[in-house]
Formats: structure tokens, sequence, C-alpha cells
């Protein structure tokens, strides 16, 4: 079953504030959040997860280098 996070859930689970998400995601440095209403957005739990390990590997190596 595919999860939705609301803002504060990807904001806990990113450590990034509501205006760096939105700026990420205007530089396409973050996914898309989907429309669930007239005035809601949420992302998807496994996109998050997936940004999430893949700035883990970027980070690790240039830490590396």
């Amino acid at each position: 079953m595919t999860r939705i996070l609301r803002l504060p859930e990807t904001m806990y689970r990113t450590g990034y504030s509501r205006s760096t998400i939105y700026a990420k995601i205007a530089c396409n440095e973050f996914p898309r959040p989907r429309k669930l209403g007239q005035r809601a957005v949420g992302w998807l739990e496994s996109e998050i997860t997936d940004w999430i390990a893949s700035r883990g590997t970027t980070n690790n190596s240039e830490v590396q280098q």
C-alpha cells in the first residue's frame, strides 16, 4: 500500500523547512508533491525514502573524496 506523507511528516523526515522543500522542488532537486484536493498536497512515501537514500549515497561519496 502506498502511503502519502503530508508536509509536516515530509519536513520531519528530510530535516528541511517548508521553504527549502519548495525551493528544491522549483530547482528539480526534490520530488514533486501530488495534489490530494483543492488545497492539499502530499508526497509518496516511497519517493521521499528513495530521495533520502540517494542523498545519503551522494553525501558519503563526497566525504570520501
